[in-house]
Protein backbone atom coordinates (compact mmCIF):
# COMPACT_ATOMS: atom_id res chain seq x y z
CA UNK A 1 0.00 0.00 0.00
CA UNK A 2 1.11 3.40 -0.89
CA UNK A 3 2.45 5.24 2.29
CA UNK A 4 0.15 7.85 1.43
CA UNK A 5 -2.67 5.58 2.35
CA UNK A 6 -3.92 3.89 5.08
CA UNK A 7 -7.35 1.40 5.94
CA UNK A 8 -9.67 2.05 8.20
CA UNK A 9 -13.29 0.80 9.04
CA UNK A 10 -17.00 2.17 8.16
CA UNK A 11 -19.71 1.85 8.12
CA UNK A 12 -22.45 3.55 5.69
CA UNK A 13 -25.76 2.28 7.60
CA UNK A 14 -26.43 1.28 10.79
CA UNK A 15 -27.25 -2.91 11.31
CA UNK A 16 -25.43 -6.46 12.00
CA UNK A 17 -21.88 -7.05 12.29
CA UNK A 18 -21.32 -7.27 8.49
CA UNK A 19 -21.90 -3.55 7.99
CA UNK A 20 -18.45 -2.72 9.21
CA UNK A 21 -16.51 -2.23 5.66
CA UNK A 22 -12.52 -2.27 5.56
CA UNK A 23 -11.86 0.84 3.79
CA UNK A 24 -8.81 2.50 2.07
CA UNK A 25 -8.46 6.49 2.15
CA UNK A 26 -5.73 9.34 1.91
CA UNK A 27 -3.38 9.34 5.20
CA UNK A 28 -5.07 11.42 7.35
CA UNK A 29 -3.32 14.97 8.60
CA UNK A 30 -3.73 15.19 12.18
CA UNK A 31 -4.97 19.22 13.05
CA UNK A 32 -4.57 21.29 16.20
CA UNK A 33 -4.46 19.47 19.71
CA UNK A 34 -4.98 16.11 18.09
CA UNK A 35 -2.23 13.28 17.80
CA UNK A 36 -1.69 10.36 15.12
CA UNK A 37 -1.26 7.02 16.13
CA UNK A 38 0.32 4.21 14.13
CA UNK A 39 -2.32 1.36 15.72
CA UNK A 40 -0.96 -1.63 16.68
CA UNK A 41 -3.97 -3.17 18.56
CA UNK A 42 -7.70 -2.50 19.08
CA UNK A 43 -9.94 -3.38 21.84
CA UNK A 44 -13.54 -4.13 21.35
CA UNK A 45 -16.51 -2.84 23.82
CA UNK A 46 -19.97 -3.43 23.86
CA UNK A 47 -20.65 0.58 23.19
CA UNK A 48 -19.48 -0.49 19.55
CA UNK A 49 -21.85 -2.68 19.25
CA UNK A 50 -24.79 -0.53 20.06
CA UNK A 51 -23.28 2.50 18.16
CA UNK A 52 -22.79 -0.12 15.16
CA UNK A 53 -26.64 -1.00 15.08
CA UNK A 54 -27.79 2.36 16.02
CA UNK A 55 -28.82 1.76 19.86
CA UNK A 56 -26.58 4.32 21.32
CA UNK A 57 -26.29 7.07 23.23
CA UNK A 58 -24.64 8.68 20.34
CA UNK A 59 -26.12 8.21 16.78
CA UNK A 60 -24.04 7.76 14.08
CA UNK A 61 -23.60 10.19 11.17
CA UNK A 62 -23.18 8.11 7.95
CA UNK A 63 -20.80 6.98 6.48
CA UNK A 64 -19.35 6.97 10.39
CA UNK A 65 -15.58 5.76 11.98
CA UNK A 66 -16.00 3.61 14.96
CA UNK A 67 -14.25 2.55 18.16
CA UNK A 68 -13.02 3.75 21.17
CA UNK A 69 -9.84 1.96 22.27
CA UNK A 70 -6.63 1.29 20.24
CA UNK A 71 -2.69 1.10 21.35
CA UNK A 72 0.00 2.05 18.99
CA UNK A 73 2.64 4.65 18.40
CA UNK A 74 2.61 8.37 18.01
CA UNK A 75 3.87 8.86 14.36
CA UNK A 76 2.38 12.89 13.92
CA UNK A 77 1.04 15.68 16.24
CA UNK A 78 -0.56 18.36 15.27
CA UNK A 79 -0.15 22.22 16.70
CA UNK A 80 -0.47 22.69 20.57
CA UNK A 81 0.26 18.85 21.35
CA UNK A 82 2.35 19.07 24.40
CA UNK A 83 3.36 16.19 26.39
CA UNK A 84 4.02 13.85 23.92
CA UNK A 85 6.70 12.97 21.16
CA UNK A 86 6.88 11.06 18.20
CA UNK A 87 7.47 7.16 18.92
CA UNK A 88 5.79 7.58 22.33
CA UNK A 89 4.08 4.05 22.92
CA UNK A 90 0.47 5.17 24.21
CA UNK A 91 -3.30 4.09 24.08
CA UNK A 92 -6.56 5.88 23.86
CA UNK A 93 -9.23 7.32 26.76
CA UNK A 94 -13.14 6.82 25.62
CA UNK A 95 -13.51 10.29 25.70
CA UNK A 96 -13.85 11.32 22.20
CA UNK A 97 -17.30 10.81 19.75
CA UNK A 98 -16.86 8.11 17.67
CA UNK A 99 -18.77 9.21 14.34
CA UNK A 100 -15.72 11.88 14.71
CA UNK A 101 -12.04 9.96 16.17
CA UNK A 102 -13.67 6.32 15.54
CA UNK A 103 -10.23 3.98 16.29
CA UNK A 104 -10.88 0.84 14.17
CA UNK A 105 -8.23 1.29 11.43
CA UNK A 106 -4.48 0.95 10.66
CA UNK A 107 -4.23 4.74 11.20
CA UNK A 108 -6.20 6.79 14.27
CA UNK A 109 -6.60 10.84 14.86
CA UNK A 110 -7.62 11.53 17.91
CA UNK A 111 -7.52 14.86 20.19
CA UNK A 112 -4.60 15.06 22.82
CA UNK A 113 -7.31 14.88 25.97
CA UNK A 114 -7.56 11.10 25.00
CA UNK A 115 -4.19 9.81 24.86
CA UNK A 116 -2.28 8.47 27.31
CA UNK A 117 1.15 6.69 28.28
CA UNK A 118 0.69 3.33 30.11
CA UNK A 119 3.39 1.07 31.77
CA UNK A 120 5.85 -0.42 29.82
CA UNK A 121 5.34 -3.75 31.22
CA UNK A 122 2.36 -4.29 28.97
CA UNK A 123 2.06 -5.07 25.56
CA UNK A 124 -0.23 -3.27 23.01
CA UNK A 125 -2.81 -6.17 23.33
CA UNK A 126 -2.86 -5.27 26.93
CA UNK A 127 -2.59 -1.88 26.57
CA UNK A 128 -5.63 -1.61 24.44
CA UNK A 129 -7.35 -3.50 27.11
CA UNK A 130 -7.13 -0.71 29.89
CA UNK A 131 -9.68 2.54 29.98
CA UNK A 132 -13.12 1.31 29.22
CA UNK A 133 -12.86 -1.11 31.38
CA UNK A 134 -10.64 0.65 34.12
CA UNK A 135 -12.13 3.68 34.23
CA UNK A 136 -16.11 2.52 34.01
CA UNK A 137 -15.61 0.16 36.95
CA UNK A 138 -13.34 2.87 39.10
CA UNK A 139 -15.54 5.51 38.46
CA UNK A 140 -18.89 3.04 39.69
CA UNK A 141 -17.10 1.52 42.41
CA UNK A 142 -14.34 3.90 43.94
CA UNK A 143 -15.93 6.69 42.67
CA UNK A 144 -19.55 6.63 43.09
CA UNK A 145 -19.90 3.91 45.51
CA UNK A 146 -16.87 4.44 47.64
CA UNK A 147 -16.57 0.80 48.38
CA UNK A 148 -13.96 -0.20 51.13
CA UNK A 149 -13.07 -2.76 53.19
CA UNK A 150 -16.66 -3.64 54.28
CA UNK A 151 -18.29 -3.39 51.30
CA UNK A 152 -19.77 -6.82 49.82
CA UNK A 153 -20.56 -6.11 45.99
CA UNK A 154 -22.72 -8.08 42.91
CA UNK A 155 -21.21 -7.97 39.55
CA UNK A 156 -23.84 -9.02 36.87
CA UNK A 157 -22.11 -9.80 33.37
CA UNK A 158 -19.02 -10.49 35.73
CA UNK A 159 -17.28 -12.40 32.24
CA UNK A 160 -17.50 -9.18 30.54
CA UNK A 161 -13.87 -7.28 30.34
CA UNK A 162 -15.51 -4.16 32.97
CA UNK A 163 -16.53 -7.59 34.77
CA UNK A 164 -12.70 -8.80 34.98
CA UNK A 165 -11.52 -4.96 35.84
CA UNK A 166 -14.71 -5.11 38.90
CA UNK A 167 -13.23 -7.67 40.07
CA UNK A 168 -9.88 -6.57 40.37
CA UNK A 169 -10.39 -3.21 41.69
CA UNK A 170 -13.16 -4.92 44.58
CA UNK A 171 -9.77 -6.86 45.38
CA UNK A 172 -7.78 -3.90 45.40
CA UNK A 173 -9.58 -1.97 47.75
CA UNK A 174 -10.04 -5.14 50.25
CA UNK A 175 -13.71 -5.34 49.56
CA UNK A 176 -15.94 -8.88 48.49
CA UNK A 177 -16.74 -9.30 45.17
CA UNK A 178 -19.97 -11.80 44.19
CA UNK A 179 -19.74 -11.85 40.14
CA UNK A 180 -22.71 -13.05 38.57
CA UNK A 181 -23.24 -15.99 35.39
CA UNK A 182 -25.93 -17.51 33.68
CA UNK A 183 -24.38 -20.94 33.61
CA UNK A 184 -21.45 -23.16 34.87
CA UNK A 185 -19.18 -22.78 31.97
CA UNK A 186 -17.70 -19.55 33.37
CA UNK A 187 -17.49 -20.16 36.88
CA UNK A 188 -14.16 -21.62 37.61
CA UNK A 189 -12.92 -18.50 35.23
CA UNK A 190 -14.49 -16.05 37.18
CA UNK A 191 -12.94 -17.73 40.91
CA UNK A 192 -9.51 -17.87 38.86
CA UNK A 193 -9.97 -14.24 38.04
CA UNK A 194 -10.13 -13.50 41.77
CA UNK A 195 -13.78 -13.38 42.18
CA UNK A 196 -14.74 -14.14 46.18
CA UNK A 197 -18.02 -15.97 45.39
CA UNK A 198 -19.92 -16.61 42.29
CA UNK A 199 -23.54 -17.00 41.58
CA UNK A 200 -24.59 -19.54 38.79
CA UNK A 201 -28.05 -17.18 37.97
CA UNK A 202 -29.37 -20.36 35.63
CA UNK A 203 -28.85 -23.05 38.71
CA UNK A 204 -29.57 -20.69 42.25
CA UNK A 205 -31.11 -18.27 43.21
CA UNK A 206 -29.65 -14.91 43.30
CA UNK A 207 -31.50 -13.36 46.50
CA UNK A 208 -31.04 -16.73 48.38
CA UNK A 209 -27.07 -17.13 47.48
CA UNK A 210 -26.43 -13.53 48.12
CA UNK A 211 -28.27 -13.44 51.51
CA UNK A 212 -26.40 -16.78 52.38
CA UNK A 213 -22.89 -15.00 51.80
CA UNK A 214 -23.49 -11.84 53.37
CA UNK A 215 -24.98 -13.52 56.57
CA UNK A 216 -28.45 -12.07 55.80
CA UNK A 217 -27.85 -8.88 55.43
CA UNK A 218 -27.42 -8.11 51.72
CA UNK A 219 -24.82 -6.74 49.21
CA UNK A 220 -24.06 -2.87 49.76
CA UNK A 221 -23.67 -2.57 46.15
CA UNK A 222 -24.46 -3.94 42.62
CA UNK A 223 -22.79 -3.15 39.35
CA UNK A 224 -25.04 -4.03 36.39
CA UNK A 225 -24.87 -3.77 32.96
CA UNK A 226 -27.89 -5.98 32.37
CA UNK A 227 -31.18 -3.98 33.30
CA UNK A 228 -35.01 -5.78 31.96
CA UNK A 229 -35.56 -8.24 34.49
CA UNK A 230 -32.48 -9.26 37.01
CA UNK A 231 -33.25 -5.77 38.63
CA UNK A 232 -35.39 -7.25 40.91
CA UNK A 233 -33.71 -9.71 42.22
CA UNK A 234 -30.87 -7.30 42.34
CA UNK A 235 -32.82 -5.07 44.29
CA UNK A 236 -34.22 -7.70 46.72
CA UNK A 237 -30.12 -8.83 46.89
CA UNK A 238 -28.99 -5.23 48.35
CA UNK A 239 -28.72 -3.88 52.10
CA UNK A 240 -30.32 -1.69 54.16
CA UNK A 241 -29.23 1.54 52.18
CA UNK A 242 -27.78 0.10 49.34
CA UNK A 243 -26.80 1.16 45.91
CA UNK A 244 -27.71 -0.43 42.34
CA UNK A 245 -25.77 1.30 39.65
CA UNK A 246 -26.68 0.46 36.27
CA UNK A 247 -24.31 1.43 33.63
CA UNK A 248 -26.33 -0.19 30.22
CA UNK A 249 -28.95 -2.41 29.12
CA UNK A 250 -27.95 -5.70 27.63
CA UNK A 251 -31.20 -7.22 28.09
CA UNK A 252 -34.43 -7.03 25.40
CA UNK A 253 -36.78 -6.76 28.06
CA UNK A 254 -38.44 -3.93 29.78
CA UNK A 255 -36.92 -2.98 32.84
CA UNK A 256 -39.36 -3.21 36.07
CA UNK A 257 -38.75 -0.29 38.61
CA UNK A 258 -38.72 -2.73 42.48
CA UNK A 259 -40.83 0.47 44.33
CA UNK A 260 -41.32 -1.68 47.33
CA UNK A 261 -38.08 -2.82 47.52
CA UNK A 262 -36.56 0.72 47.33
CA UNK A 263 -38.98 2.29 49.76
CA UNK A 264 -38.67 -1.01 52.34
CA UNK A 265 -34.77 -0.48 52.55
CA UNK A 266 -33.94 2.72 51.38
CA UNK A 267 -31.90 1.87 48.11
CA UNK A 268 -30.84 4.35 45.60
CA UNK A 269 -30.64 3.47 41.64
CA UNK A 270 -28.22 5.40 39.56
CA UNK A 271 -27.52 5.79 35.72
CA UNK A 272 -23.87 6.31 34.81
CA UNK A 273 -21.24 5.99 32.22
CA UNK A 274 -17.92 6.65 32.62
CA UNK A 275 -18.49 9.55 30.25
CA UNK A 276 -18.85 11.13 33.81
CA UNK A 277 -15.34 11.06 34.66
CA UNK A 278 -13.94 11.35 30.93
CA UNK A 279 -15.42 14.60 30.35
CA UNK A 280 -14.14 16.00 33.71
CA UNK A 281 -10.55 16.63 33.82
CA UNK A 282 -9.96 16.51 37.51
CA UNK A 283 -11.92 13.31 38.02
CA UNK A 284 -9.92 11.79 34.97
CA UNK A 285 -6.85 12.52 36.56
CA UNK A 286 -7.69 11.14 39.69
CA UNK A 287 -9.10 8.35 38.21
CA UNK A 288 -6.34 7.64 35.31
CA UNK A 289 -3.32 7.74 38.22
CA UNK A 290 -4.98 5.62 40.19
CA UNK A 291 -5.26 2.88 37.35
CA UNK A 292 -1.75 3.46 35.94
CA UNK A 293 -0.16 3.15 39.81
CA UNK A 294 -2.54 -0.29 39.86
CA UNK A 295 -1.43 -1.37 36.71
CA UNK A 296 2.49 -0.18 37.10
CA UNK A 297 2.57 -2.56 40.65
CA UNK A 298 0.48 -5.43 39.49
CA UNK A 299 -2.87 -4.86 41.12
CA UNK A 300 -4.34 -5.13 38.03
CA UNK A 301 -3.73 -6.65 34.91
CA UNK A 302 -5.79 -6.61 31.93
CA UNK A 303 -7.41 -9.92 30.69
CA UNK A 304 -7.36 -10.49 26.68
CA UNK A 305 -9.62 -13.48 25.87
CA UNK A 306 -9.21 -13.80 22.11
CA UNK A 307 -7.36 -12.00 19.09
CA UNK A 308 -8.59 -11.57 15.75
CA UNK A 309 -6.97 -9.55 12.73
CA UNK A 310 -8.22 -6.18 11.49
CA UNK A 311 -9.47 -8.13 8.47
CA UNK A 312 -11.62 -10.55 10.92
CA UNK A 313 -13.20 -7.13 12.00
CA UNK A 314 -16.49 -8.41 11.06
CA UNK A 315 -15.85 -12.20 12.33
CA UNK A 316 -14.99 -10.14 16.08
CA UNK A 317 -18.09 -8.19 15.84
CA UNK A 318 -19.78 -11.38 15.88
CA UNK A 319 -17.82 -13.07 19.04
CA UNK A 320 -18.70 -10.17 20.79
CA UNK A 321 -22.47 -10.76 20.39
CA UNK A 322 -22.08 -14.36 20.92
CA UNK A 323 -21.26 -13.47 24.79
CA UNK A 324 -18.88 -16.65 25.26
CA UNK A 325 -15.85 -13.94 25.56
CA UNK A 326 -14.26 -14.27 28.92
CA UNK A 327 -12.25 -11.02 29.07
CA UNK A 328 -11.41 -8.24 26.41
CA UNK A 329 -10.98 -9.21 22.27
CA UNK A 330 -8.87 -7.10 20.93
CA UNK A 331 -8.12 -6.78 17.38
CA UNK A 332 -4.80 -6.81 16.19
CA UNK A 333 -2.71 -4.50 13.27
Amino acid sequence: MSPHKTRIVRFHETGPADVLQLEEIDMPVPQRGEVRIQVKAIGLNRSEVSFRNGNYLERAQLPSTIGYECSGTIDALGEDVEGFKLGDRVSTIPAFSMTNYGVYGETAIVPVHAVSHYPESLSYEEATSIWMQYLTAYGALVGHGKIDKTSTVIITAASSSVGHAAIEIIRAMGATSIATTRTQEKKQHLLDAGADHVIVTDDENLQDRVKDITDGKGATLAFDPVAGSIIKDLAGSLAKGGTLIIYGKLAPETTPFPLFNLLKNGLTFRGYTLFEFTSDPHKLKEARDWIYSALANGKLKPTVDRTFTLDEIVQAHEYMESNQQKGKIVVTV
